[in-house]
């Protein structure tokens, strides 16, 4: 038999038994609590830790033989309940292993049992042994595609599959297996990577209408959220998140896990005792002077403590574990500005946990990917530290919002936005790429609803409107929510495809969100956080409703991946300066940009030297038509439409052997239009200095302002 050992953490499987090993400093006794069910309402064996055979400093171990995989298991702590010194031991609680790769859910699970006094054994969480070592692969690795060559859709596991129109098996529906039923959606779209809304184990009933639907409560970094499993045994959510995993991967689809480490779901001082408050309250959390409370820089009631030894320690453990035996591609760190806190919550400027994730060899592969602002005023976009971590450009979605709705003195900070944000990326050293571009996310309107509404509709949230963003930048059009007013519509549509054409060929690395594609709405609500149902779900009956829009979007990430303007790693440069694409910025008038305080125009070429691609794009946001000129081609070249979102389907995007000529040198840019024109050189290289030359000259000429 074996001896109990401190290391690994959590629950190790040996062929003769199982290692159990839990960290707590200030505890004074511990019990191993086995369970044959999630719903028993007693253990069916405890097992007491003896403080001098079973303790080595502040790890806490235990040898049990002659258990296997799939064993459920918690913990009881006791100790001093003195909160005003950090102490929250409360040996009637049951505690989930902060190590644990598997929790299982009683059909009665109550949270509130975890914040009054007693026992909550019957309707707790509880751990599961797993062995990660025994799955079939079948040869699989983490795809590690490049940012270049790298589309993001961000999606809601049960969300993307529960509706009953999804035409997913019944039983498969809202779970992982059923994500594996519409990878075929997911391939015809165009993207190359999923980032999932939070998939580690959360508390389903923290919110204040006890429905947490995102997934921002975590409880259980190590363990696949269980009720996304159609597989309800023990050992079946990690198994069925591994099976989906390798499904993805056999399409060349990355898989990105949305993890917040910032926070738990055990909340303030009058939250839930689910794990790490029972186990060490003063490790995991950053505390008030008055240890009663909790520094919340979360937003949420508490601030995990990630700078402090044993945190650290298990925020690298976890993520390692989910690349090695998740296989998983990739992370986006939920107000990863937190992680940026010390433990007495200051501000660090070189915050060791995040050099940790960036340097880790383990990692080495992986996407990480910071929300770069915490909820306490800390806004880090274009200083987060590191040299590989790639950011959440909230100033891309905010300018780009308030350019496409037609405000004035955006087009000088889109500009920027375009060539991926140079004003706040200046390190000569860093790839385009990292700056993640998006227009919406889960938090906030949907796309269609951005182009809908200008108030936020959350009465249904049962906060009386006050929750959400309030300052959304959205514009409604002209009307309020639906409306049966053609122009109205027409325009929302033309609102949609220009959002879509800029955040594509844009520099960085483009994001949507789920249901964009097909005009998702959510009624006007910009906070769905706790609303699991048809408001939140994808309705796949839009599929086929609103194929002109999901057309135009499979045509545009079709565009941008099979032409190296859009897959190039350098910024944009000046013609013949450095490597990478060339820009030229215009306005109406070749060579004359406007970006002054009331222009709402924005237009420029680019030319890829190796590839020989031209492309001009024209921005129109005025509610007036507007004439660009139009830069001239080396004969016999000429340029070729592409898109005009004015137009309708088909004509809103033409594949290049069908794009219509333009045949003038200025091109009618209707109101609130974006206009992509391509060309390829097909002058030989000694063309092309005489080619140059005759730009340079064209570029000195004095003309009349119109």
């Amino acid at each position: 038999m074996h001896a109990s050992t401190s290391y690994p953490l959590g629950a190790t499987v040996y062929p003769d038994g199982v290692n159990f090993c839990v960290f707590s400093k200030n505890c004074e006794a511990i019990e191993l609590l086995l369970f044959d069910t999630a719903d028993d309402t007693h253990p069916a064996r405890v097992l007491r830790f003896d403080p001098d055979k079973n303790r080595t400093f502040y790890y806490w171990h235990m040898f049990v033989p002659g258990l296997k995989p799939g064993q459920i298991y918690a913990y009881r702590t006791y100790g001093p309940h003195d909160p005003a010194v950090g102490f929250r031991f409360d040996g009637w609680k049951i505690l989930l292993d902060p190590y644990a790769l598997a929790t299982v859910m009683p059909s009665c699970y109550d949270r509130k049992a975890a914040m009054r006094p007693g026992d909550n054994c019957a309707v707790a969480m509880k751990s599961v042994v797993v062995d990660p070592r025994a799955y079939d692969w079948e040869g699989d690795v983490p795809l590690q595609l490049s940012y270049t060559h790298t589309v993001i859709y961000e999606l809601h596991v049960r969300g993307f599959t529960i509706a009953p129109n999804s035409g997913v098996t019944p039983s498969k529906r809202g779970t992982y297996a059923g994500l594996v039923e519409k990878i075929h959606y997911l391939r015809e779209l165009g993207i190359t990577s999923v980032e999932l809304l939070p998939v580690q184990q959360f508390d389903p009933q923290d919110a204040p209408l006890g429905i947490n639907y995102w997934g921002y409560s975590p409880i259980g970094f190590f363990s696949p959220h269980a009720p996304y499993s159609s597989d309800q045994s023990p050992l079946g959510p990690v198994n069925e998140f591994r099976d989906m995993v390798k499904a993805m991967h056999k399409a060349g689809i990355e898989v990105i896990l949305d993890v917040v480490f910032n926070h738990t779901a055990e909340g303030d001082h009058k939250g839930a005792t689910l794990s790490f408050k029972g186990l060490e309250n003063r490790a995991y959390y950053i505390l008030e002077k008055d240890r009663t409370y909790y520094a919340n820089y979360s937003g949420t009631g508490n601030s995990f403590n990630a700078n402090h030894a044993i945190p650290r320690r298990l925020i690298l453990d976890c993520l390692r574990y989910w690349v090695s035996e998740m296989h998983v591609d990739g992370f986006r760190f939920d107000l990863a500005s937190v992680l940026a806190r010390d433990e007495w919550g200051t501000p660090m400027k070189s915050p060791p946990i995040l050099w940790d994730i960036e340097s880790d060899p383990v990692l080495s592969g992986t996407k990480i990917i910071a929300e770069a602002w915490d909820a306490a005023g800390l806004y880090q976009v274009g200083s987060f530290v590191g040299h590989r971590w790639a950011e959440w450009n909230g100033k891309f979605r905010d300018d780009l919002r308030r350019f496409i709705k037609g405000d004035a003195g955006m087009a000088g900070a889109v500009v920027q936005r375009l060539m991926a944000s140079p004003d706040l990326y200046p390190q000569p050293d860093r790839k385009p790429n990292r700056s993640i571009n998006f227009i919406t996310a889960h938090d906030g309107f949907t796309l269609n609803d951005l182009v809908a509404y200008n108030e936020r509709h959350n009465l249904a949230n049962g906060e009386n409107n006050q929750d959400g963003e309030k300052a959304s930048f959205s514009w409604n059009c002209g009307a309020e929510g639906p409306t049966d007013d053609p122009v109205i519509n027409a325009l929302r549509t033309r609102q949609i495809k220009n959002f879509f054409t800029m955040l594509l060929i844009s520099q960085g690395t483009p994001m949507l969100t789920m249901g964009d594609e097909v005009r998702r709405t959510q009624q006007g609500n910009n906070n769905a956080y706790c609303q699991d149902n048809e408001l939140s779900w994808f309705n796949w009956a839009l599929v086929n409703q609103q194929t002109e829009m999901l057309r135009f979007v499979q045509k545009m990430i079709q565009f941008t991946h099979v032409h190296d303007l859009f897959r190039d790693q350098h910024f944009w440069r000046p013609e013949g300066v450095g490597e990478g694409p060339y820009v030229t910025w215009h306005g109406t008038e070749l060579y004359e940009p406007d970006w002054g305080d009331q222009s709402r125009t924005i237009s420029y070429t680019l030319r890829h030297p190796a590839s020989g691609e031209h492309l001009c794009a024209l921005f129109n946001a005025y509610w007036e038509p507007l004439d660009f000129e139009l830069m001239p081609l080396p004969a016999p070249e000429q340029w070729h439409r592409i898109v005009d979102t004015s137009l309708s389907s088909p004509h809103d995007f033409c594949e290049m052997g069908d794009a219509p000529v333009v045949q003038t040198d200025h091109y009618r840019v209707a109101p609130r239009t974006a206009v992509l024109l391509l060309a390829h050189e097909e002058v030989s290289r000694s063309r092309t200095g005489d080619f140059m030359e005759r730009l340079t000259a064209r570029r000195t000429q004095t003309r009349p302002r119109r």
